[in-house]
């Protein structure tokens, strides 16, 4: 049985949890604040920083604050991060150098410091595993946590928990993240992605297939352009159908990128 939640909002910038009349937190007046029904139910998040490389480089260089940063190589190489300033203009992570700068001339272009995002990473990491040795690393700057049975820990549910692990992230390296919360790694994968940045979004149990019904394919993690394109062929392009394909010609669609590399990640 799911345990619906009935208390009252929670203010994501000064943890008061009452009743915020015109939607802002009764005690700071913060506009940032948690309700769902399932808050209480839910113990499954996805935790991603934002613009993780060009986040640090603002960080360590104030003077950066409000310009459009991108981290990445030369004018042949590729986006490996690109802060959200940037990104208004269209610049995107992958995409050819050359490319970011025709959308975003007066860019600020930075070579990676792949040694010092490995440090600012492990710190992260070692946050998150202060909060619950249930951390499953998905790259250097996310993760999934799984929060279960931690309240007496924390003396808290594990939505309150992340809201006060988020503002340390801020107060004590100097980024932000965005979470996800559901009851499943893959939505909340999704809902972390929803509100960047600075995000909280909770998918709860209850309305998690109609959530789903409508939003574009790519919603779904790791489904990329390509395959996005040959699912539209076949009249794929919403999650709800999907159930109508069958699961043959998706497995030849899915399957035709794996096939084309190694083991090692290379391609063949």
């Amino acid at each position: 049985m799911i345990r619906m939640s009935v208390a009252p909002p929670l203010c994501r910038d000064c943890d008061a949890s009452v009743d915020a009349p015109g939607g802002r937190c009764r005690c700071c007046g913060s506009p940032r604040l948690l309700s769902h029904p399932e808050r209480d139910a839910l113990a499954v998040a996805h935790l991603d920083c934002d613009a993780f490389f060009a986040a640090i480089e603002k960080r360590d260089d104030p003077a950066l604050r409000d310009k459009p940063v991108i981290v990445g190589g030369g004018k042949r190489g590729v986006v490996a991060t690109a802060c959200y300033v940037a990104r208004t203009y269209g610049v995107r992570s992958a995409m050819p150098m050359f490319k970011a700068l025709k959308a975003c001339p007066h860019a600020v272009v930075i070579r990676p410091n792949i040694e010092k995002y490995g440090r600012v990473g492990r710190d992260v990491r070692r946050l998150m595993r202060e909060l619950t040795p249930l951390v499953e690393p998905v790259s250097i700057d996310e993760a999934f946590l799984d929060l279960s049975g931690t309240e007496r820990l924390h003396h808290a549910g594990p939505a309150t928990t992340l809201v006060r692990f988020a503002r340390r992230i801020e107060d004590e390296i100097g980024i932000t993240v965005s979470v996800g919360l559901s009851y499943n790694k893959f939505l909340a994968k999704i809902a972390s992605d929803l509100e960047k940045p600075r995000g909280f979004s909770i998918i709860g149990q209850r309305e998690a297939e109609a959530f789903l019904a409508d939003q574009p394919i790519g919603i779904i993690p790791g489904l990329g352009g390509s395959r996005q394109a040959r699912l539209a062929k076949m009249g794929v392009t919403l999650v709800r159908h999907l159930p109508n394909a069958t699961p043959d010609s998706l497995g030849r669609i899915l399957d035709r990128d794996a096939a084309g590399h190694r083991r090692d990640g290379s391609r063949r």
